[in-house]
């Protein structure tokens, strides 16, 4: 799996926080309501963002397991905390050893800003395997193709198409579902028979979010040299007229996430 560094998830979680759905956090939060003690599973789990975000949600004493294969994201991890919630941590290969992870007594499995990085294969696997153990899955995060910016520029559209490209390449699970990855994760989940809520969570940057508006400027720029799609002098004209509009406090962006719960249906 492609790795991300300390600095980099640091810097995101802020927007992450904000961006989350509240209506899919409180489906989840309702569908865990009545449980005494709660053990949760957290995939790919970086620093422990998701834990930070979902547990002040959650009523009730937690036991978290978070995995990732970063031994230093997992060392940070360790460090995650709230008052009621119980942290382990373990390295894991998602894509050798997701049917482990998912072994044992859970309550839920979650992961963030995972599934536009995996294959559609990968997807499908875990989908099979998470309502195989009749369980609830919450994956926040997932880009969604939707960047917008303003002011506007006529070279945005030419990076937005080679930013999704970029996507779709292998981020080390096969093939990347990239934009599309919530839309095939609802349709996977509803597949197998649970009811799916959604949501909207996107990030917003405004003038004064220099260092995360710069940040997605540069990675878009690389991305976009690493498609080809356009000439470098293109894209670094384009990421020159970007970075004035940043610097002299005029620049806003947008960026498209869809937050996702599935819950297997009651049966009858």
């Amino acid at each position: 799996m492609t790795g991300f560094s300390a600095d980099w998830l640091s810097l995101r979680e802020p927007y992450d926080v904000r961006a989350r759905s509240t209506k899919v956090l409180a489906a989840v939060s309702t569908a865990l309501a009545t449980l005494p003690t709660l053990s949760i599973v957290d995939l790919a789990c970086g620093t422990g963002s998701t834990l930070r975000a979902l547990a002040p949600q959650l009523p009730t004493r937690q036991s978290w397991k978070l995995v990732d294969n970063d031994l230093g994201l997992l060392l940070r991890a360790a460090q995650a905390s709230h008052p009621r919630a119980q942290v382990t941590t373990t390295p894991v290969d998602l894509v050798r050893d997701l049917e482990a992870v998912l072994d044992g007594p859970l309550d839920l499995v979650t992961t963030s800003a995972l599934l536009d990085l995996v294959s559609e294969s990968w997807l499908e696997r875990l989908a099979t395997e998470v309502a195989a153990r009749r369980l609830p899955f919450y994956a926040a995060l997932s880009y969604d193709g939707r960047i917008t910016f303003e002011p506007s520029d006529s070279f945005d559209g030419a990076i937005i198409v080679a930013v999704n490209e970029h996507q779709h390449r292998d981020k080390g699970f096969g093939p990347a579902l990239g934009p599309d990855a919530a839309d095939r994760a609802i349709a996977q989940f509803e597949t197998v028979g649970y009811s799916v809520v959604h949501g909207a969570a996107d990030w917003l940057m405004e003038p004064q979010d220099r260092d995360m508006q710069a940040a997605l400027l540069d990675g878009w720029a690389n991305a976009a040299r690493e498609t080809g799609q356009q000439s470098l002098a293109e894209i670094a004209t384009w990421l020159t007229r970007r970075s004035d509009a940043l610097s002299h406090g005029q620049s806003s962006i947008r960026v498209g996430h869809i937050d996702v719960f599935a819950a297997p249906m009651a049966r009858r």
